[in-house]
């Protein structure tokens, strides 16, 4: 077999000089190329790995690398650059300072990307390539290092070359490497295996050297001299050194060879070094000697280790592959307890040879390898790792001192030389007898509750993570959650679910209740914790054990003084800080602290509550807005612009402490960390910056006495290595959840098996399966966490980030660069865009963005380096690592030199379209670069051969074999990590959590994926979002980490050969791409994405309920602010506006007046025939009711309908839903489920569907149909006790299941779901209900009735029942009427009522005692008792119900009223605030009945029942086809003929035939009837799609070939006719004669259907044009026609622009070659009809620009009396890539075809070519004109 070559992997770096490939040969014979960037030289060695992330310095100068070829697994290397290497050691005074020899050791350098000259660090002097090619070491990059690893993994260390690239022979392009027989371009070299060398002689000092500690601290012997340890040096890197002198301890260090029996010594201390241990015979016999005469403690150390086992006459043994890295865990054999280590060796001791007195000390957890040796009575020990690290963790530099001390001791008393060394942390005995295992029977676990800004759905990820682990442990659990729509509160998960809210009151009942042995509150966001907190005093009273971190710790780490003091008792420093309960002590504080400061509350969340002030009056309002929330706040030194990093770390109860994952955000400090752009793992940190603070973090977490997971923050000063701590979590954190999906590693599952007391090491690495928990992740990838704002959904809010979180969702992107992985990041956070290119939307000025951060700016920084700025700019104004810039700008600058270029140029030339793929460039945006389109670039991309690679996330950077499944793409690689042999079903998740699109979604994912398994089948999930368990790779067979649109869903579908796409469970992400995917040949499984889209396109839709006669809100399109007053006196108001272009606030508004719809069409959004906008009349006090359905076939076969509380025209998503419904009347609920029914059969719909209607009066409208799972699907199916999807999956697969299965729900039962609002994250945010979605959540409760589940629901949002005082405030008269009986009611009950003045005076006129409040002026807001600003500042109102009047739309945000400023600070004082009359009304008669509420069976949900399956429902076409009309056995030949309603007809029955044909059935219409086809003239499309048409329709053709029959005798055409006529029931002709038409009328006793006369008419072909208009656009109506190509013979023309007369609105473009126009009489009707925009020969930029539809015909050569005439115009006009930028995103390119050249072939490719889509509308539509015709 030919050996492997590979091209390089990753882009060169850009704007820097090639400095030639190198190949990197193995003794397999395989060859990776990259880049050279070391010395320009070839060299060969022995090839090894290292998979630590950090310490390339450290490295490379380590002399046990000494003559081997070091692979770096991390992909990213030379960000930090490389520290001087001329400043000195303090301690060492002659030895430099930052690396640990004075020269680099290793042969070669191999790296998979590389820095270049844009490092970033303090520190840093020079780049890495300098420093290499200073020492004369050669480096490459673009090597895929994950592939290298494997290959080496598997084979073992082998011996390997870099060969440089021969001068004189140039690549052509070196990114594609040179394939094939590469020898002859690169030099050659002997191969060279170091290990039979005695590498220690060249890396040992050549002479003794003493190096003395400072007198201060040095240590000193009895006699009075320095303790001595005499060092021998077989390659010592000098961190050894350094850690014996700053321990006070003079060193001696000898050579290698030296024999020091005659030294005076107190210590002998052997070090690392490289090569086999054998080749050092004489070093052997020195130790032995030493340990013969056992004078002195000895302390071997990885090389020193092998060595004194071989001196004690222990065997060595060369390891297959070695250990190097940071992350190996080594158990100690003394304490028990496991140690992350850095190790660097080839060989290991052979424990089995251990000489009798010798036995291990530590071991290797994940191998069982042998990693330290210790005498049993004497002091001597060693170690197989490194302890004095750099690079890696410090944990293990304890050994120095355990060495010293012995060596103080043994020199004080040298009886102790006949004992073994004592090691610190007790027995592994007394470890396990103090912290034995935790016996619980049955666990309670606290949920979050709804999702809210700050907490959403990591902390739902977390808690399923926690139940699944406790479940594995045989443990019953208990949840307490009202989030109906997680997987956590579904059956199969925890073993019942109480869906309560979580707080003190309602856990305690389920306490007593339940009697569980223990309780979980850290897997529940800050929610849990409070209720833990609360209740910490009653839980020993409960019988109730708290498991993990100690309550106690939580307060510590929660309160911010006192965990500031705990800080400080072990010299860690957190910012400079005080507490305060009250303004004047937060005023006071500051003084000592000094301006900018940062005020948080104490115990919230997400950093609610807090800000950054600048001065007093800043400080003063953050004070007053933190202390409403919280007792107490935090005042503490601003470091805005400091780095910030994370670390989450992990510790079991027996003191076993890891770090799984360290971030750093790419915001400097000031933005909160929920709104940073986060990258994992750190990217600018050197070794020495990241120990360091992972030291912290490990002894921190200790001090605090965390048992499980959290989370520490810092912040580090950018210039320094300063840093302070900022916060820890001491619970599952928003970046657990993404540390948890970023490495592979559950930190949720270990945390909640830790809190059992089970120590890490005997937790299994689920993924790699056979490696222990106990180890740091390694990454070789890099991940990008991007916030989701949503804050369009909200008038009026500050879209400014800082130090409160206002994110809705976030999304993580994986890659093997920064660059790829920020692209895919940015794509994933909204479907627009592209990736980081300059955003056309509009921004306040770049340098206010930059400095003020909002959501829009990453768009900044890209807009700003497109308009010029420099990185040196941003920086100044973002203080974001230069380095990140440094990325970015590279990207820009691709950007800017792809945009000079076309898809032609850059199609020779594959590798600029493999270096834009590298960088991340999704085909979308370089079709936009390229004037091309997306599946173009696609087929362009195929063709050179360029596709993804698929990589695993394995935990350990292919060290070990991984199991795992959970994978991601990147075009930075040479192989696939896994094979395609499963077919599964590709199931789409949903994407980013955003408003309107949450984890319900989710929920529907994950249960299609369950039934899917569950059923036998193989599934494949694809998802981005790190918050969801349907990214848990035990969820899926495959989980592809990975975005979801048509180029990376085609490119796993093509790859995976998956069997179908599931998209109906994902909400509107994947339904957005069904349409392209199935056109791009995907198969789409369940209702046909046809169908989907007539149910989204506004006029199919419409027009689909009018022909199955269900009615529907009247609404018209308009695009002019005259027709749109007008259309609204038609329908009277109030009406509902949407905009399709927002100028400012949210989309959709309701308008009550003609002034109101003025103004807001005038300052809010743009009406313009490119902008038009849809008014729809708003029912008022109608009721609205939401379906939930699943069918198949069209036939429905499961459905549950919810009622909503508040009246239509609040958004459903934040609508109050109550399940089964309780007010509606019985007519009603029919007329529902009959449209329900219609719809269904009329979409075709198989799989799930949700109808939204509105009723009044029993008369029902629908508002919309999603054709997919919905929002409300988890609560129906979990109240009913049916799961629909689980039904709908098995529709859409063909599996049985049972139609209308049995409920199963506690009899009398009632759900209540309730929207959880964030609004108090959202500063500004005016908090009241209307079209637009605002909640971020939902939770539901049940109860006896409605009122019972709706205030248990609704204290779930964070609710507090009102204890004595409640203000109202009701605006219209309506509502105070309304609300009468209720404010009766709560005078009654004894609450002290408030009210602003018109309400006020309303209720004394009716009885009602109430006290007047009113906002006054500000002078005298201060004092006056009347002041209502006052009562809801100084916390004296318990709930507030203000109903604002409803006349007003929303108002531009410069006006403030008083309504709103109360609303506003009833949120941000935290007050219960009510702006729904309906909402009142329940909530009022709820606290009236249900003072005190009990918990009981109906409040819980346990175990699981099945579905099963039945029939079939039809409509019919007998009445369309029944009724008179025009084509009934009547000729069609001229458009003329027909009317509007006659082309509707048409189309109607058009759309059921088409039904058919995609239901597979088989039609009988036209059974017995026969159809006859005479063609004069050749004819492909329209003779086969007539036959077509009249066999589907159960009919039969004869067809007359007329060269054949007796025309060819000169037969008349009327004899013909005459004669077919006695055969067929109707006949097809097509003709050269115009006037045929004339005679067929007047012979032919049967109808003819023209199918061509001469270049007269083409009727049918006109009528299939239209309705493929109608089907891509939706509508004819008001769209622009533009005709292209041969206008005078063009009959199809012809015809169309006759029947374009019969719509309004439309526009005609001709543009024609001289000679070619459209024929006079024709041009006339379009000029008659006021529809001619304007003609030309030549098809312009403008043209196109305003062309809906772009119809192009063929320049026929049959038309022309000379050859030379034709050749003159036929090239004229041709449609390609390049013309086609200038045109619409959403239009259509017709052609009647055939073509020749007037459509390029690549136009294929376009979503907007139609042409192919049009013959099949045509057999739609010739099978309707038939049956027509023939019919009856």
């Amino acid at each position: 077999m030919a050996a492997t070559v590979y091209r390089p992997a990753t882009a060169p770096i850009a704007d820097a000089p090639c400095e030639g490939l190198v190949c990197l040969e193995l003794e397999d014979g395989s060859a990776y190329q990259g880049y050279s960037f070391g010395a320009p030289k070839s060299i060969a060695g022995e090839l090894v790995f290292q998979t630590g992330m950090v310490g390339y310095p450290e490295s490379v100068t380590d002399p046990s690398y000494r003559g081997q070829i070091l692979v770096i697994t991390f992909p990213l290397v030379g960000n930090y650059g490389v520290p001087s290497r001329e400043t000195v050691d303090d301690l060492l005074k002659d030895l430099p300072a930052y690396i640990e020899s004075n020269q680099i050791h290793i042969a070669g350098l191999v790296t998979a990307s590389y820095a270049g000259e844009d490092f970033s660090h303090f520190l840093a002097t020079s780049s890495l390539g300098t420093w290499l090619k200073e020492q004369g070491i050669p480096a490459m990059y673009g090597v895929d290092t994950r592939a290298l690893t494997k290959r080496i993994r598997e084979k073992g260390s082998m011996l390997g070359r870099m060969l440089l690239q021969k001068e004189d022979l140039a690549v052509s392009a070196p990114s594609l490497g040179v394939p094939g027989d590469w020898k002859p371009h690169f030099e050659t070299i002997e191969w060279v295996n170091p290990n039979e060398k005695n590498l220690v002689a060249e890396v040992s000092i050549k002479e003794p050297k003493l190096y003395k500690p400072d007198e201060a601290t040095a240590l000193k012997h009895p006699s009075g001299r320095n303790l001595r340890i005499l060092c021998l040096d077989v390659g010592m890197k000098y961190n050894q050194l350094r850690c014996f002198i700053k321990r006070g301890v003079e060193v001696l260090v000898c050579p290698w060879d030296y024999d020091f029996s005659k030294e005076e010594y107190d210590g002998l201390f052997i070090s690392n070094g490289p090569g086999d241990p054998q080749v050092l015979n004489t070093t052997v016999e020195h130790i032995s000697a030493a340990l013969q005469k056992n004078n002195t403690p000895i302390f071997g150390i990885c090389l020193g280790h092998q060595l004194l086992a071989r001196a004690a006459g222990a065997k060595t043994v060369k390891l297959k592959f070695g250990n190097r890295g940071h992350n190996i865990p080594c158990t100690s054999m003394v304490t028990g307890k496991c140690h992350i280590t850095s190790q660097n060796h080839g060989y290991a001791v052979d424990a089995t040879t251990l000489p009798t007195g010798w036995q291990e000390l530590f071991i290797n957890a994940n191998d069982g390898s042998n990693e330290g040796i210790m005498h049993v009575d004497r002091p001597h020990f060693s170690v197989q790792f490194h302890p004095e690290s750099t690079p890696g963790p410090r944990d293990t530099e304890f050994l120095f001192d355990v060495f010293i001390q012995t060596v103080a001791k043994c020199t004080a008393d040298n009886t102790l030389l006949q004992k073994g060394v004592e090691f610190p942390g007790g027995t592994t005995e007394e470890n396990e007898r103090l912290h034995p295992r935790v016996d619980v029977k049955k666990v309670l676990v606290l949920g979050s509750g709804g999702l809210s800004i700050g907490q959403a759905g990591e902390f739902d990820y977390s808690g399923s993570q926690a139940i699944k682990a406790l479940k594995e442990e045989g443990i019953y659990t208990v949840l307490i959650n009202p989030n109906i729509a997680t997987i956590q509160t579904s059956k199969g998960l925890a073993d019942k679910v109480y869906f309560l809210p979580v707080n003190a009151e309602f856990v305690r009942k389920v306490i007593k209740y339940e009697q569980p042995d223990a309780i979980y509150c850290t897997f529940g966001g800050q929610t849990a914790l409070s209720v833990g907190i609360q209740l910490k005093d009653e839980f020993e009273a409960l019988g109730v054990k708290v498991l993990g971190t100690p309550i106690d710790t939580i307060i510590t780490t929660e309160d911010r003084e006192l965990f500031a003091r705990s800080m400080e008792s072990i010299g860690e420093k957190c910012a400079k800080s005080a507490s305060a309960s009250t303004v004047e002590e937060a005023l006071n504080a500051v003084k000592d602290i000094g301006y900018p400061v940062i005020v948080r509350a104490a115990y919230a969340l997400g950093g609610l509550g807090s800000g950054f002030a600048n001065n007093e009056a800043e400080l003063v309002d953050l004070c007053n807005k933190a202390l409403a929330a919280s007792p107490q706040v935090l005042v503490e030194r601003s470091m805005k612009g400091w780095k910030e990093i994370e670390y989450e770390v992990v510790r079991d109860a027996q003191d076993n402490c890891i770090t799984v994952c360290n971030m750093e955000n790419f915001d400097p400090l000031g933005i909160h960390t929920g709104d940073s752009i986060v990258v994992a793992p750190s990217l600018t940190l050197s070794d020495e910056d990241y120990n360091m603070l992972r030291t912290t973090a490990v002894n921190v977490i200790r001090h605090l006495g965390v048992v499980g997971e959290c989370n520490i923050q810092y912040a580090l000063n950018p210039f320094s290595r300063e840093y302070c701590i900022i916060e820890v979590n001491a619970r599952l954190s928003r970046s657990s959840a993404l540390a948890s999906k970023a490495t592979g590693y559950p930190l949720a599952f270990i945390a909640a098996k830790l809190g059992l007391g089970i120590p890490l090491k005997e937790i299994k690495n689920t993924v790699t399966k056979v490696t222990c928990a106990c180890f740091e992740p390694s990454l070789d990838y890099v991940v990008v966490k991007m916030p989701r704002w949503d804050l369009k959904k909200f008038t009026r809010v500050s879209t400014q980030l800082g130090s409160s979180m206002k994110s809705v969702g976030e999304v993580m992107s994986i890659g093997r660069t920064f660059e790829e992985a920020i692209q895919k990041a940015i794509r994933a956070i909204d479907f627009h865009n592209l990736g980081f290119s300059e955003s056309k939307t509009a921004l306040m000025s770049v340098d206010d963005e930059l400095q003020t951060p909002s959501d829009q700016r990453l768009f900044a920084i890209a807009n700003a380096m497109h308009a010029g700025y420099t990185v040196d700019r941003i920086w100044e104004l973002t203080k974001i690592d230069k380095w990140f810039l440094n990325k970015l700008k590279g990207l820009s600058n691709f950007a800017k030199d792809m945009t000079k270029l076309t898809a032609n140029d850059v199609a020779g030339r594959p590798d600029l379209l493999l270096r834009a793929k590298q960088l991340g460039f999704c085909d979308r945006q370089l079709a936009n670069f390229w004037d091309s389109n997306e599946l173009a670039v696609r087929r362009m991309r195929l063709e050179a051969g360029i596709t993804p690679f698929v990589k695993q996330i394995d935990t350990v950077a292919a060290e070990f074999p991984a199991f795992t499944n959970y994978l991601y793409l990147t075009y930075n690689a040479s192989e696939h990590d896994v094979s395609f042999e499963d077919r599964g079903v590709m199931v789409l998740g949903s994407g980013v959590y955003r408003i309107g699109s949450s984890v319900e979604f989710d929920w529907c994912s994950v249960r299609a994926i369950r039934t899917l398994r569950e059923s036998g089948f193989k599934t494949i999930m694809v998802n981005y979002n790190p918050e969801t368990v349907s990214t848990d790779y035990d969820e899926a067979d495959k989980l592809y980490f990975e975005n979801i649109n048509l180029e990376t869903v085609l490119d796993v579908y093509q790859m995976e050969d998956a069997t179908g796409v599931l998209g109906a469970m994902g909400g509107q992400t994947p339904n957005n791409i069904a349409l392209p995917l199935s056109r791009a040949g995907v198969r789409v499984l369940g209702t046909s994405p046809e169908m989907i889209d007539s149910a989204e396109n506004r006029y199919k839709f419409s027009r689909m309920l009018d022909r199955i006669g269900v009615d529907q809100p009247t609404w018209k399109e308009l695009t002019s602010f005259e027709e749109a007053k007008a259309f609204c006196q038609k329908v009277s108001y109030p009406v509902l506006v949407r905009p399709s272009y927002v100028l400012s606030g949210a989309a959709m508004n309701t308008v009550y007046s003609e002034a109101d719809l003025e103004s807001y069409l005038q300052q809010a959004a743009d009406v313009s025939p490119e902008h038009p906008v849809v008014i729809t009349k708003y029912i008022e006090n109608a009721k609205e009711i939401e379906m939930d359905a699943v069918a198949k076939d069209g036939k429905v076969v499961g459905h549950f309908i919810s009622e909503h509380v508040e009246n239509a025209g609040v958004h459903s998503g934040d609508a109050t839903l109550i399940l089964p419904p309780q007010d509606l009347e019985q007519a009603t609920i029919q007329r529902i489920e009959e449209a329900t029914r219609k719809i269904g059969a009329a979409l075709n719909v198989t799989g799930p569907f949700n109808i939204q209607f509105i009723a009044k009066d029993n008369d029902i409208k629908v508002i919309e149909c999603n054709v997919r799972a919905s929002r409300s699907f988890p609560f129906v199916s979990k109240v009913m006790g049916v799961d629909l999807i689980e039904m709908a999956t098995k529709a859409i697969m063909g599996l049985p299941f049972v139609e209308y299965p049995a409920i199963d729900r506690p009899s009398g039962g009632v759900g209540v779901k309730v929207p959880q609002f964030s609004f108090s994250r959202l500063s500004g945010a005016d908090p009241v209900l209307g079209v637009e979605m605002a909640s971020t959540g939902e939770v539901a409760s049940f109860g006896v009735d409605k009122y019972e589940a709706y205030l248990k629901a609704l204290m779930s949002t964070g609710f507090k029942v009102p204890k004595k005082n409640i203000l109202l405030s009701i605006g219209s008269y309506k509502d105070k009427k309304e609300m009468l009986p209720s404010v009766a009611k709560l005078s009654e009950m004894g609450y002290k009522l408030f009210a602003t003045a018109g309400t006020a005076d309303f209720l004394q006129e009716h009885d009602i005692p109430v006290q007047f409040l009113e906002v006054l002026a500000k002078e005298d807001d201060q004092k006056s008792e009347y002041s209502l600003t006052q009562h809801l500042a100084n916390n004296m109102i318990d709930l507030y119900i203000n109903l604002p009047s409803n006349n007003r739309y929303r108002r531009p945000a410069n006006y403030i009223s008083k309504g709103y400023q109360t609303r506003r600070m009833a949120v941000d004082y935290q007050i219960p605030l009510v702006t729904n009359v309906k909402n009142a009304k329940i909530l009022v008669e709820a606290i009236a009945r249900y003072r005190d509420m009990e918990i009981g069976e109906r409040d819980y949900q346990t175990s699981h029942t099945p579905l099963q399956l039945s029939g079939q429902l039809n409509f019919t076409l007998q009445d369309s086809l029944s009724r008179p009309h025009s084509f009934k056995k009547a000729h069609v030949l001229s458009v003329e003929q027909y009317t509007r309603a006659d082309l509707h007809l048409l189309f109607t029955v058009a759309e059921e035939m088409r039904l058919s044909v995609q239901r597979g059935n088989g039609m009988d219409i036209l059974k017995g009837r026969m159809l006859a086809t005479l063609f004069y003239e050749p004819s492909t499309r329209t003779s086969a799609s007539f036959e077509a048409a009249m066999k589907r329709l159960g009919g039969e053709v004869i067809s007359v070939a007329t060269q054949h029959s007796s025309v060819q005798k000169g037969e008349t055409l009327q004899d013909t006719l005459r004669t077919l006529a006695c055969y067929a029931d109707a006949i097809v002709l097509r003709h050269p004669d115009e006037s045929c038409v004339d005679v067929a009328k007047k012979y032919s006793p049967v109808p003819v259907v023209n199918a061509g006369n001469g270049s007269r008419e083409h009727p049918t072909q006109a009528f299939l044009d239209l309705f493929t208009v109608r089907e891509e656009l939706g509508t004819v109506q008001g769209l622009t026609f533009t005709f292209v190509g041969d206008l005078r013979y063009g009959r199809p023309v012809h015809s169309l622009v006759y029947l374009l007369r019969h719509y309004s609105g439309v526009k005609v473009q001709l543009v024609s070659p001289k000679g070619l126009e459209l024929p006079t009489d024709v041009r006339q009707q379009l000029v008659k009809a006021g529809q001619l925009l304007c003609e030309s020969e030549t098809l312009t930029p403008e043209i196109l620009g305003k062309t809906d539809v772009l119809y192009c015909t063929r320049v026929q050569k049959e038309r022309f009396t000379s050859e030379a005439e034709y050749e003159k115009v036929k090239g004229s006009y041709r449609i390609d890539n390049q013309t086609l930028k200038h045109a619409k995103s959403k239009m259509a390119i017709m052609h009647p075809l055939p073509r020749n050249e007037e459509v390029a072939e690549e136009v294929d490719f376009d979503q907007r070519a139609a042409y192919f889509r049009q013959m099949r509308y045509g057999l739609y539509c010739r099978m309707a004109l038939l049956a027509l015709v023939m019919s009856g």
